[in-house]
């Protein structure tokens, strides 16, 4: 047994903006039923002390002149104690974790996820004064990267695992921040916290952990080229001996059609017919006719990384008749113009700016074709979602969409293997290509069903991704053990 902390700083159902919190929620869960001592930290914001169940007060710390309560809640569902870092002044607020209502980033990211790193730091040198000290520190992107850089200080001291969820987001600030937040004058090199002038809160966890992991094998090399590496790849290619590649699992106790109680009628892979009532539900809740012909859905958020501008100006170009959903926000242009393009379509086209959980649970069961077009994707959730819910995915062939779908052609169909349709770059064309295979093989009774059963029965549970971590972690043990 090893003892986890597992620092994070979002985690569903407690608090969620996208996909990390999907994956903080789940994977401790999923090391817990492995028989881990796992603890999760994130901030303590309002709703997630709401949704932490009966929180008590376990301790009080003292940081850079800011007094911060330890509050101890649990998972909902789950045995997974939670920690919440209680500092009104910096988490006690209305908006979201990282922006303010109106959507801009608060003005002082910087001091609220330095702070929250340093109690981390407290803990896992169990200065924090509750009788438990971690072996390792698994780090979730820019939020957390001080945390490796800080615990490189100590000795003795925990591993660290640095995880990166979507290398675009590096946490980079001005020098003047770095003086502000008081931290040692030696991290200001460019072989720590400097990145040309300026403070980067995530090059900290890539310089500073004893192990790197990505969401899955494909983006793993992705972010050591160039292109995808934003800056970073030089240093990750120095670092590609403790950098791996580790897919995102799914919690299918939240997304199986079988049993999901937020779609219109249970179905599985021995019984499909009940995705039919699901496709009506859907067409009834956008006001879209009842009509037999193929139902698209998209569901993410509207800026240009997930090509959402790639299906506004592909869809009035497909010389086939269908339908699509839309459920997102995002930037203001595109939220507007798929509403305009709504407005063009109204029998055609359905649109729901915002995000709705139950509503992305039956866009999964109730499509035909799931589209997700990303320009990038280190793993994505939602095409894995849609092979359970026998939506075959329309992807671009990168990061964890190439990992996880496979195309349909002969080849693929014969060995049982195909299970979406998959383009090679990210444009109009490509995109228009796939959707279109996707409906060729919609309307051949020798393809879609078996496409279906294939998507079903694909296995990405967070079992086997847990144990590969759990071997990491044993690493990292080893690495900081060694130093």
């Amino acid at each position: 047994m090893s003892r986890i902390l597992f620092a994070s700083s979002e985690a569903a159902p407690l608090i969620k903006t996208g996909g990390l919190a999907d994956i903080s929620g789940s994977l401790p869960a999923a090391l817990k039923s492995l028989r881990q001592a796992v603890r999760l930290i994130i901030p303590a914001y309002p709703e997630a002390i709401r949704n932490a169940g009966h929180v008590k007060n376990i301790g009080t710390l003292k940081i850079g002149g800011h007094s911060v309560r330890l509050l101890e809640g649990r998972m909902p569902d789950s045995k997974v104690i939670v920690w919440l870092v209680d500092s009104p002044a910096h988490f006690s607020r209305t908006g979201g974790p990282y922006t303010d209502n109106s959507g801009h980033d608060w003005a002082d990211n910087a001091e609220r996820f330095a702070l929250f790193s340093r109690v981390v730091v407290e803990i896992a040198m169990n200065r924090a004064r509750l009788n438990w000290q971690p072996e390792v520190v698994h780090c979730n992107d820019w939020q957390t990267g001080l945390v490796p850089t800080l615990l490189n200080m100590e000795n003795p001291r925990p591993g660290t695992v640095f995880s990166i969820h979507n290398l675009a987001y590096q946490g980079v600030f001005p020098y003047r921040t770095f003086a502000d937040l008081g931290l040692p004058a030696a991290l200001w090199s460019y072989r720590s916290l400097e990145y040309f002038g300026n403070l980067s809160f995530i090059k900290g966890g890539l310089v500073f952990a004893d192990r790197l992991t990505t969401v899955s094998p494909t983006y793993a090399e992705e972010i050591c080229t160039p292109t995808l590496g934003y800056g970073m790849d030089a240093l990750l290619r120095h670092r590609r001996d403790r950098l791996t590649g580790i897919l995102n699992g799914v919690d299918y106790d939240v997304w199986d059609p079988c049993a999901d109680p937020l779609i219109d009628t249970p179905y599985t892979v021995e019984t499909p017919a009940g995705k039919q009532n699901n496709k009506l539900a859907l067409q009834r809740r956008f006001g879209l006719p009842e009509k037999t012909i193929p139902l698209l859905g998209m569901v993410g958020r509207m800026v240009e990384q997930k090509g959402i501008d790639l299906l506004l100006d592909a869809i009035p170009l497909i010389d086939i008749p269908v339908q699509l959903v839309i459920l997102g926000s995002g930037e203001k242009r595109f939220e507007q113009a798929a509403l305009a393009l709504a407005k063009r379509f109204p029998k055609q086209i359905g649109v729901y700016i915002g995000y709705d959980e139950s509503l992305a649970h039956l866009i999964e069961a109730g499509a035909d074709v799931f589209l997700m077009p990303s320009r990038f994707e280190p793993c994505g959730l939602n095409q894995l979602y849609s092979l359970r819910y026998g939506t075959p995915p329309v992807v671009h062939k990168t990061g964890g969409l190439a990992d996880t779908v496979t195309h349909t052609d002969t080849h693929t169909l014969e060995a049982g293997s195909a299970t979406g349709f998959v383009f090679d770059f990210p444009d109009i064309q490509g995109l228009l290509w796939a959707i279109r295979q996707a409906l060729k093989c919609y309307e051949r009774s020798d393809c879609w069903p078996q496409v279906m059963k294939n998507a079903m029965q694909q296995d990405f549970s967070w079992s086997h991704s847990a144990r590969l971590y759990l071997s990491l972690y044993r690493q990292a043990i080893q690495d900081a053990a060694s130093i």
